[in-house]
């Protein structure tokens, strides 16, 4: 498109709704700026009349972008200077910004973009308006995008054509439009927003060809969807730009301004879809139960994790039922959690248009046993053969073992007891075992027949007087030339032939004791001893 081109269409503009002369030379009045608000307003409500409001929020999505052509007007309001030449400012309102973009991109993330724009300007002495006008500014070039989540960013690249305003050096205020070619290196990032807002934040980066010249251009849109029919859709633009130009062209002229400008524009787009397309998602429910009973457990707390992200929780009904979550394929987390229960932490698979349906089973905390059981298992010492029918007593309780030589004694309190076994023929003997709450303990005992001759065993725990506590104590058995230390639950175990003993106790920080015992052979006998501390 021509510079001319776009001229001839500002003045049809300015002659169909009696602007005094072109747009690109108006010397702006009150009226005038009435008239085109006016006409600006006027061609937004007859756009949002002709199709229905149906933009979605965030407009419309990148990935459904092929080919886009857009085509903006507006207002602009202007405030800079001239750098270099006359003393002359840009300020004002100009309604006659107009700008062409076009993008085609025919995979993914690589494509081809073009754009035109005509931009007018006043300029002024402090307070006298010297003169006004138009300048073109077009570029083209190759362009790649990269989508990052809602996020969509543009680089591009290629030539630019600028005309910017320089003056004669015949000593009047005389506009002389100086053409720029240069290689062009930008960037542009769309932020999808709530409430039907997108967000454009842009910048460009010019290296002139064949001239001197520096500077940069940066600015931002906030774009408001206000109609979408089929594939064409209209925006209201709020746009700012800052730009600062600074060349010298071969023919020693110089240009060297910096410009503020923001402005109001309608846009006008033809691409895309005419629905935002949804994003591809599946469901998940859950019912939380009890792992026993299966009975439905209301008020659980479900937390769900997807793409690592963490939701808020949500509550299960009261018939222990999630409803149905909508999360995006993949790996899902579930953490469940209720009042009474061990908490559980499940992964589920959500496939895209899926629909999971999930039961948790939660099973109870069961209370700390406080008791433990014994296993006694008696055999013959010959052979090791099981004893049936073998009388086990454990406190007030005497039971038989059964075909396997097997007892089971339940509900015992935790701590040392006495265990008799006797059965006919054989020897009876006491054995002194250690009861752990929760836990079965097992005792095995051989019994040795009453015509053999077997060694007495005698068996206990040493312990404080102090709070019953077991001692690592010492036990002497002179006669037997024999020393033993307890282990750490205090327990001992020592054999004898048949005879009369005195057994000698002996602990760190205890007294002393002795006891006399009298042994027959394969005789059992438990003592438990008790210690007193040393006085000081």
């Amino acid at each position: 498109m021509r510079g001319g081109t776009i001229q001839d269409i500002g003045a049809w503009i300015s002659r169909r709704f009696q602007f005094p002369g072109a747009l690109s030379s108006i010397h702006y009045t009150p009226a005038v700026l009435v008239r085109s608000l006016s006409f600006f307003f006027a061609l937004l409500l007859v756009l949002t009349l002709v199709g229905p409001i149906s933009a979605s929020a965030g407009g419309v999505p990148p990935d459904a972008e092929g080919a886009t052509l857009r085509l903006r007007y507006g207002l602009a309001f202007r405030e800079g200077a001239q750098e270099s030449g006359p003393a002359v400012t840009y300020g004002g309102m100009t309604p006659n910004d107009v700008a062409l973009w076009a993008a085609v991109f025919g995979g993914s993330w690589v494509g081809a973009w073009a754009s035109v724009q005509r931009e007018g300007l006043s300029l002024s002495r402090e307070t006298e308006f010297i003169t006004s006008g138009g300048l073109l500014r077009a570029s083209v070039g190759p362009a790649a995008r990269v989508f990052l989540g809602p996020l969509r960013a543009e680089l591009s690249a290629g030539y630019g054509f600028a005309q910017l305003p320089a003056f004669s050096g015949s000593g009047q205020v005389q506009l002389v439009p100086t053409a720029r070619h240069a290689a062009l290196v930008g960037a542009r990032v769309l932020v999808p927003l709530p409430g039907q807002l997108r967000m454009e934040v842009r910048g460009e980066v010019p290296v002139a060809l064949g001239s001197t010249s520096s500077g940069f251009a940066a600015g931002g849109a906030l774009l408001l969807p206000v109609v979408r029919r089929d594939g064409w859709g209209g925006a209201l633009v709020l746009d700012y730009q800052y730009v600062r130009d600074v060349l010298t062209t071969a023919e020693g002229l110089t240009s060297r301004q910096v410009i503020s400008r923001a402005g109001v524009a309608f846009e006008l787009s033809l691409g895309g879809r005419a629905a935002r397309v949804q994003p591809k998602t599946g469901e998940l429910f859950l019912s939380v139960v009890d792992a026993d009973s299966g009975a439905a457990l209301p008020e659980a707390q479900v937390v769900l994790a997807a793409g690592g992200v963490e939701q808020a929780p949500r509550v299960t009904g009261m018939d222990g039922r999630l409803p149905g979550v909508v999360l995006p394929p993949g790996e899902v987390l579930a953490r469940v959690s209720v009042g009474g229960y061990l908490p559980s932490e499940e992964r589920y698979t959500v496939t895209e248009g899926g629909r999971e349906e999930r039961v948790v089973r939660l099973v109870r905390v069961r209370p700390v046993p406080r008791v433990g059981s014994l296993l006694v298992t008696v055999v013959d010492a010959r052979g090791g053969t099981p004893l049936p029918g073998a009388a086990v007593s454990v406190g007030e309780a005497e039971v038989l073992t059964d075909e396997a030589g097997q007892v089971r004694v339940e509900g015992l309190a935790p701590g040392p007891v006495a265990v008799k076994i006797s059965a006919e023929g054989f020897r009876a003997i006491q054995e002194a075992v250690v009861v752990v709450a929760g836990a079965e303990t097992g005792l095995p005992v051989s019994l040795v027949a009453k015509q053999q001759s077997a060694l007495a065993t005698l068996s206990g725990q040493v312990r404080s007087v102090r709070k019953g506590k077991p001692l690592r104590a010492w036990l002497s058995i002179p006669e037997a030339k024999l020393r033993r230390r307890t282990d750490v639950r205090g327990s001992f175990q020592v054999q004898l032939k048949q005879g009369r003993y005195r057994l000698v106790f002996s602990a760190p920080g205890h007294l002393s004791q002795t006891k006399v015992v009298t042994v027959q052979d394969g005789e059992q006998a438990i003592f438990n001893v008790d210690l007193f501390p040393k006085t000081r």
